[in-house]
């Protein structure tokens, strides 16, 4: 099977990129001309240059590709010209789309984020019924990941054989650039993290983000969403898990979420809009924390197979190859 996939050189992508070729496909890696390739080449991808806004490249790239995987989004909590935002995740998405239905592609897996689900009041987790509207979503890359997906519907119910997956906050190894998930696994290792808010996550191991993938591809539904997603964890839970597979201690400070948003405000007014750079403190991060994001993934276990790994042996090899590969100054 030929297979097409853009962002595999981000963190889920290169490991979707990689089940794919060891299962016997031909996969056609969509990077820009400024992105390394060596990895991929290795890996055993064909390498096809071009980008999300330049839908003859797209086209050229799809050229007798049987499915599609469109992983590839502008991941930033900030962003000097928010527009970016839009034109790479939003009107990316719909040229992806667009050049994926004139290419006849069987199948098309669209990458989105569990940042489009609702979350229930009371700390229950959401799923992909949970009622949400745009006015819902806190900051730039929430709500442009919505539009996209809203995008991606559209496409579906002209026909489009596209399922929609919503990865959870994947850890592991190779999250190279870091996403901001990682970053506070880095943080953590060099002693950054001096105190920590009442807020959770849901983690989930890379690998199974990208096993789900390919089982959406395989046996989801068309037009459906399907939450990927993994353990329900409060972020003092996180950072205990990480304490444990690093030897480090763990941060014992609770920072009441007035002062933290208060500081992130002040951050934000210094560096982001006085300085034009960006600021130490994410306020959308800092917003997105008010509520813990829970999910639970019964759609994808119940109607795709999905099963979950345990997640500290995730953190192990994320924790390991941040510091084998020069991220961590401190042990």
């Amino acid at each position: 099977m030929k297979v097409m996939i853009t962002g595999a050189s981000g963190f889920v992508g290169r490991h979707v990129a990689r089940l794919l070729v060891s299962r016997g496909d031909r996969v056609v890696a969509l990077v820009r001309t400024s992105s390394p390739v060596e990895h991929l080449v290795a890996m055993g991808c064909s390498i096809a240059k071009g980008n999300l806004l330049d839908i003859e490249s797209l086209s050229r790239a799809m050229d007798g590709c049987d499915q599609i995987y469109h992983i590839a989004a502008d991941y930033r909590l900030w962003s000097p010209d928010p527009s970016e935002l839009y034109r790479n995740n939003v009107d990316g998405t719909r040229n992806v789309m667009s050049a994926a239905q004139k290419a006849g592609a069987e199948r098309i897996v669209y990458t989105s984020t569990v940042g489009t689900l609702g979350i229930p009041k009371g700390g229950a987790s959401g799923n992909e019924r949970t009622p949400v509207t745009l006015a819902d979503m806190v900051g730039h890359y929430k709500r442009s990941k919505f539009m996209a997906e809203e995008a991606v519907r559209d496409f579906a119910a002209q026909g489009l054989p596209v399922v929609i997956v919503n990865p959870s906050t994947p850890v592991g190894e190779e999250d190279v650039k870091p996403t901001p998930t990682g970053k506070v696994v880095v943080d953590f290792l060099n002693g950054r993290l001096l105190a920590f808010l009442d807020t959770g996550l849901n983690l989930v191991d890379v690998y199974d983000t990208a096993k789900g993938h390919l089982l959406a591809a395989e046996k989801g539904a068309v037009g459906k969403r399907y939450v990927l997603g993994g353990h329900n964890m409060t972020l003092q839970e996180i950072l205990t898990a990480l304490a444990e597979v690093s030897g480090r201690k763990s941060p014992r400070f609770q920072i009441p979420y007035g002062a933290a948003l208060g500081a992130a405000a002040v951050d934000h007014l210094l560096w982001s809009v006085l300085l034009k750079r960006e600021p130490h403190i994410s306020l959308e991060s800092v917003r997105m924390a008010a509520k813990k994001m829970y999910f639970d993934s019964e759609r994808a276990k119940t109607e795709l197979g999905y099963t979950i790994s345990p997640i500290k042996p995730a953190l192990k090899r994320a924790v390991d190859w941040y510091r084998h590969n020069g991220y961590v100054k401190q042990n």
